[in-house]
C-alpha cells in the first residue's frame, strides 16, 4: 500500500492556490479540467516531496461546505517554524495556535481546513514573540 493523496474541497480555487502556493509553499503538479463533471482537480506537493500530495477539488457550480474541521488536519514538517510562521502573518494568515514551543503551530485554509507545521527534529528553543502568543479561535 501506498499514500496517494489527500483531497479536500474549496470553494474558491484562486484564494486555495493563493493560500497553498503562494503562503504555504506548495507546488501545483498537475491540473484536471474536467467539463463533463464540471470540476478541476488541482495536486499540490511540498518542494522535494512529491509523494505526499493535496488534491484540491473545486466544483464549478457552488455549493456550501461546512464544518471544514470535521476534516481534521494536514501535516508538513518545516525547517525553521518561526521563519514560516512570520511568513505566514505577513501575507495575513493567522496562526491560530502559534509555535509556543518550538515544535508545533496550526493556520487554516481559505475554507477552514486545518493545516498543522512541525518543526523539523531536533526542534528549536523556545522564543518571543511565540512564547507569549495566546490560541486565536479553533484550529
Amino acid at each position: 500500500m501506498r499514500y496517494l493523496h489527500t483531497m479536500v474541497r474549496v470553494t474558491d480555487l484562486d484564494a486555495s492556490l493563493d493560500f497553498y502556493c503562494k503562503q504555504l509553499g506548495l507546488e501545483e503538479l498537475n491540473r484536471f479540467d474536467v467539463e463533463a463533471g464540471r470540476f478541476t482537480l488541482v495536486f499540490l506537493a511540498a518542494p522535494g516531496n512529491e509523494v505526499a500530495q493535496v488534491e484540491l477539488t473545486h466544483n464549478w457550480d457552488p455549493e456550501p461546505y461546512e464544518g471544514g474541521r470535521n476534516f481534521g488536519h494536514l501535516a508538513y514538517e518545516v525547517e525553521n517554524i518561526y521563519e514560516v510562521c512570520e511568513r505566514l502573518m505577513e501575507a495575513g494568515v493567522t496562526i491560530h495556535r502559534p509555535p509556543r514551543d518550538g515544535h508545533m503551530a496550526f493556520v487554516r485554509s481559505p475554507d477552514q481546513i486545518s493545516v498543522e507545521l512541525i518543526q523539523k527534529a531536533p526542534g528549536l528553543a523556545p522564543q518571543e514573540p511565540w512564547s507569549s502568543m495566546e490560541n486565536v479561535g479553533d484550529w
